[in-house]
């Protein structure tokens, strides 16, 4: 059904609030990760291992890999009391992008399922009949309600501070690949209405050589409902240098709904990570893409040790009540994003 008064008195609540269980998707896209599929699977059993340590997994993967999935999971040494598998078939492995996104009540608690229509980034990447079908079948599994939303969107692109503003990019939901004809007026008043919120703040574009046309979790994460961290290139002949310095104004100007100026926290580039004759000049590798769990923000790293650390500690100052973990993406990034892209939260 699409009924946004069905969605009256919900919200989506932000990251850091209490979470149920993280979603994934197992990566079984065939001829992904080309000469390192070994070694992209065993980053993502340990980061599968790793959100194991702090609360449930629930993993859509179909029936018949599972068995050799759960073997990579043993490997890691995966918490397997805590990690429960759907029989759902998908195509690509991004669930941030293709599953659920939660809203949930304000005052009755409870939560329910919106289900934006997804279209694989644009029509780049076919076939993305199983992942649209996704959120239904999460909704079917935890006999969750769920309401239809007549937009193109993927979680990656909406990023809430769970105090009434989402902050999202021009250069994807206004993109015709997404939502041709659509005005900003009109993604506006579906963003209010199936997230909750009462602000919008737009961004005008994300980094170069990014499938994702620019994604909001490869740029700009809240931290807190007043506080942002934001990437930025100290190299300014960097591509992307301009990109994130526009932001970062856009950023300075916008105003939180009671008035207050926001705050903001930079973070670094990765020195930049290329594979030769691969589709991504550049791959969008960043540390923007990191996840709050339960007690914890896992943080993607890649083998850079000055900038990693650097970005770990500065998170670690964002999150002084959470343990901040690193887990090596340098394999992962290739396919185009890191833990936050692979991922989707289930509110409790």
């Amino acid at each position: 059904m699409s009924d946004f008064a069905a969605l009256s008195g919900f919200h989506m609540p932000a990251e850091w609030c209490a979470q149920a269980a993280i979603w994934l998707s197992w990566p079984l896209k065939p001829g992904a990760w080309p000469g390192c599929r070994a070694e992209a699977e065993q980053a993502y059993a340990a980061f599968v291992a790793a959100i194991s340590r702090f609360e449930p997994v629930r993993i859509n993967c179909a029936r018949a890999a599972q068995a050799r999935a759960g073997e990579a999971l043993v490997r890691a040494q995966a918490r397997l009391d805590r990690v429960t598998w759907y029989d759902h078939p998908t195509n690509d492995t991004w669930c941030r992008d293709h599953g659920p996104i939660f809203v949930k009540h304000r005052d009755t608690g409870e939560v329910m399922i919106t289900d934006w229509a997804f279209n694989a980034w644009g029509a780049k990447f076919p076939a993305w009949d199983l992942d649209n079908a996704i959120p239904a079948r999460v909704a079917e599994a935890l006999t969750m309600r769920r309401v239809a939303i007549p937009m193109v969107a993927e979680g990656g692109s909406l990023e809430v501070n769970g105090a009434g503003v989402v902050l999202t990019t021009e250069s994807v939901l206004l993109n015709p690949n997404r939502n041709p004809g659509l005005s900003r007026e009109q993604a506006e008043a579906v963003l209010r209405a199936a997230l909750g919120v009462e602000a919008v703040w737009w961004l005008t574009s994300g980094l170069p050589h990014d499938d994702t046309d620019g994604h909001i979790d490869t740029l700009t994460r809240f931290v807190n409902p007043t506080t942002v961290v934001t990437v930025l290139d100290r190299d300014a002949r960097s591509p992307g240098h301009a990109v994130l310095e526009r932001n970062r104004a856009d950023l300075a100007r916008f105003r939180l709904p009671d008035g207050g100026r926001l705050e903001i926290v930079p973070l670094p580039m990765p020195e930049p990570i290329h594979r030769p004759g691969w589709r991504l000049e550049v791959l969008p590798a960043t540390y923007a893409n990191f996840l709050i769990v339960n007690g914890a923000v896992l943080v993607p790293t890649y083998r850079q040790p000055a900038t990693d650390r650097e970005a770990l500690q500065r998170l670690a100052e964002c999150f002084p009540d959470r343990e901040v973990v690193g887990l090596d993406c340098r394999d992962i990034v290739l396919e185009g994003g890191a833990l936050h892209c692979l991922s989707q939260q289930e509110p409790a």
